[in-house]
């Protein structure tokens, strides 16, 4: 049986879409599951590759499926590997099979699990001591940077170090770094040839050392079975049968072990869900779980879309947002199925600015809290964490408990402790000159990292946002006490800072979307969705860095129960110009009805949604939006105008060493034929084009568009 929705692979009986009626089988561990957990639980020994969405009960399929072959006497359960991404979803396995009455089956991370393995055959593959694991890299990334006169703050070395782990995890080497960035297109943080160096100097001092990173565990795994027969019969006779979890999210350097842990064999199955890949900037790729057919023709491949976490309008919802995106992985999506009775609809609200944005969430989240859902079960979650501070202080107002999952509180974070050192010290130790307090804000935190635009590495950029938002603070304080200075904002972030260090307790949980993975709660407010955040800037202009964002986007949607809502904020600050407009992806979510969706007279002040400028109806898809116009409407692209662009992105994409589509995709080059900005203002609108495409292609795009010489001089 072939399913086209799969890219013509092969589907195991028993999995068609559209079935939604339970089989259940009296013995465990196949029984109490559904036709599609059945038919992947069963699946003949050999390759499955199992499509598992949100809430389909993946673990709960892959476990029964190791239950199934050791009590069928397929494999014996202490010559199962199971491994995936967390040490608590490895925990969890181990849990759900002991309670199916499986013993032995070793369930670990991959790095876990290359750590034992590694230890076991030390002695035979490189002999005499054993290398110390390394529990941390900066020390020594510290000195290899010192070396080659790169930064030395915790934000660069951090961003070194990650960089040199997204190297090692995609078998990039130090010699190669270079090239591969920029075949890649890659943010790096720094000079590629300085951090090649910094690379370099870690390797060396690392190795001198005697001492294992958490990548060099992997890779002396692979090395060792990849060399030595005798290790490799050794360990392929001790595991006949492997399991991968959230197999999305592998990277190259782990799919080189899984392929040297499998050898010529194929007993292997694999669950994931390409649609949740939200981690390719870490070296993490969908391409294995796309692949897995072609690698396996005779693989059974199991889809399972009924969603038993979420109810039908939140299901619908997460469908709809996916069901927009472009690309290869958007290809392999899957329709879920909500099983659950029927909620409420999705919220969607609008407000002046952050502050009163989060006023509004805190307020709600009082209400439900009171009427008896478990401030445990809420989540607020959002794309950066320089975003937390504003609900910290709003939930703090209202009386109610948070956590800061997977980030410290905003005012612990050390660079906000550094900057409110500084800005004391600037507010005690000179009289005030009159300069105005978001200028004096500014220039104060300046030498403590804060530019005028954001730096390339990931950490630099977290530091940077959460400096940027302490002068949006005091955005903040100015509009509502014009006269404060530098002593005054001091002590207003002195009393926030106090307020928001409640002892720690159970209570709603405020988080990031990439660290809301694997989670869910009762009722989950997703916000600050405007455009510049979710997606975020960096990523405009490249068609995969937004699907990566709708995917997230995604996953933070399917982390809710019973309970959705969706909010923005039209500015930062009280009194600041209205300027944002709402996140694109939620054009198709809001029904036309919403409020917030303010259609019928076109007075949002986040602006209406986009209609055709042919023929008026509501646009749907990013090359539409792009257009201006349905793709079925009538194109009125100036063809001379076109061919100019097309020149000139040839040259320009010549000069830079870079494919074309780099400078602008062919569907923005078509919106500007079609559209004829003849501004900046004009320019910006064409999604696709963000301040750094604008400033550095803008005026000769604007060039070509008024001056039809201008490609001929």
């Amino acid at each position: 049986m072939v399913d086209s929705t799969t890219g013509g692979v092969p589907v195991f009986p028993g999995c068609q879409d559209g079935q939604v009626t339970a089989r259940l089988v009296p013995d465990a561990p196949e029984s109490g599951l559904d036709d599609e957990q059945l038919a992947a639980v069963t699946a003949p020994r050999g390759p499955v590759c199992v499509l598992a969405g949100a809430g389909t009960g993946k673990t709960r399929t892959i476990t029964r499926r190791i239950a199934h072959l050791v009590r069928t006497g397929h494999v014996a359960s202490g010559q199962v590997l199971a491994v995936t991404f967390t040490a608590r979803a490895a925990g969890e396995m181990r849990t759900r099979l002991r309670t199916l009455g499986v013993a032995g089956v070793q369930a670990r991370t991959f790095h876990a699990a290359a750590l034992r393995q590694l230890r076991y055959f030390w002695p035979r593959v490189i002999g005499g001591d054993q290398w110390q694991l390394l529990e941390g890299k900066l020390r020594i990334v510290g000195q290899a940077a010192a070396r080659a006169k790169a930064g030395t703050d915790a934000a660069s070395l951090r961003d070194l170090a990650g960089e040199i782990e997204w190297a090692k995890a995609t078998l990039v080497t130090a010699e190669g770094y270079p090239a591969a960035v920029a075949k890649l297109r890659r943010d790096t943080p720094g000079p590629a040839e300085q951090v090649a160096t910094v690379y370099a100097g870690y390797e060396e001092l690392k190795n001198r050392a005697e001492l294992l990173d958490f990548d060099d565990l992997l890779l002396h795994v692979a090395g060792a079975l990849e060399e030595h027969g005798a290790v490799a019969e050794e360990f392929r006779d001790r595991y006949r049968c492997f399991v991968v979890d959230e197999y999305q999210d592998v990277t190259p350097l782990q799919q080189r072990v899984l392929d040297a842990w499998l050898g010529e064999r194929d007993d292997l199955t694999v669950v994931g869900d390409a649609n949740q890949t939200i981690y390719t900037f870490a070296g993490a790729s969908p391409r294995y779980l796309l692949d897995f057919p072609r690698r396996f023709p005779e693989a059974a491949v199991v889809r399972l879309q009924r969603d038993y976490r979420s109810t039908p309008q939140v299901v619908a919802a997460a469908n709809t947002l996916i069901g927009s995106a472009r690309g290869r992985v958007a290809g392999s999506r899957l329709q879920l199925v909500g099983q659950l009775p029927p909620g409420p609809e999705p919220d969607f609200s609008e407000h002046d600015d952050e502050p009163a944005e989060a006023a509004a969430v805190a307020a709600q989240i009082k209400r439900l809290v009171a009427d008896g859902t478990p401030a445990a079960e809420i989540a607020v979650l959002f794309r950066i964490n320089a975003q937390s501070e504003v609900y910290e202080q709003a939930l703090t107002e209202v009386g109610v408990p948070y956590q800061v999952r997977g980030g410290e509180r905003f005012f612990s974070r050390p660079e906000v402790r550094r900057a409110m050192t500084v800005l004391r010290s600037a507010g005690s130790g000179r009289p005030d000159d009159g300069t105005p307090l978001v200028d004096a804000v500014r220039a104060v935190l300046a030498p403590v990292g804060l530019t005028p635009e954001p730096p390339g590495g990931a950490a630099q950029r977290a530091q940077w946002e959460s400096l940027l938002a302490i002068v949006e603070l005091a955005e903040e304080l100015v509009a509502v006490e014009p006269e404060a200075d530098l002593r005054r904002f001091t002590a207003e972030l002195e009393t926030r800072a106090d307020a928001a260090h409640p002892p720690t307790v159970q209570g709603v949980t405020l988080a990031s979307l990439h660290a809301a993975k694997g989670l869910e709660w009762d009722v989950v407010f997703l916000v600050g969705l405007v455009d510049g955040t979710l997606p975020i800037q960096h990523a405009d202009g490249d068609d995969e860095a937004i699907e990566e964002e709708r995917r997230l986007l995604y996953v933070g949607i399917t982390r809710a129960r019973r309970r959705l809502a969706l909010s923005w904020a039209l500015s930062r600050q009280p009194g600041g110009p209205r300027r944002r407009r709402r996140s694109r992806f939620l054009y198709g979510l809001i029904p036309e009805e919403h409020a917030a969706s303010r259609i019928a007279n076109g007075s949002s002040r986040g602006g209406p949604r986009p209609r055709c400028r042919v023929c008026g109806s509501p646009l749907m898809g990013a090359d539409a939006l792009k257009m201006r116009r349905c793709a079925d409407c009538p194109s009125d692209v100036d063809v001379e105008l076109l061919d100019r662009l097309r020149g000139w992105r040839s040259e320009e994409a010549k000069e830079q060493q870079v494919p074309a589509y780099v400078v602008f995709t062919d569907a923005t080059l078509t919106a500007i034929a079609e559209q004829r900005p003849a501004d900046n203002a004009a320019l910006v609108r064409i999604p696709g084009i963000g301040a750094r495409k604008l400033d550095r292609y803008g005026p000769a795009v604007l060039a070509l568009v008024t001056d039809p010489d201008v490609s001929d001089s």
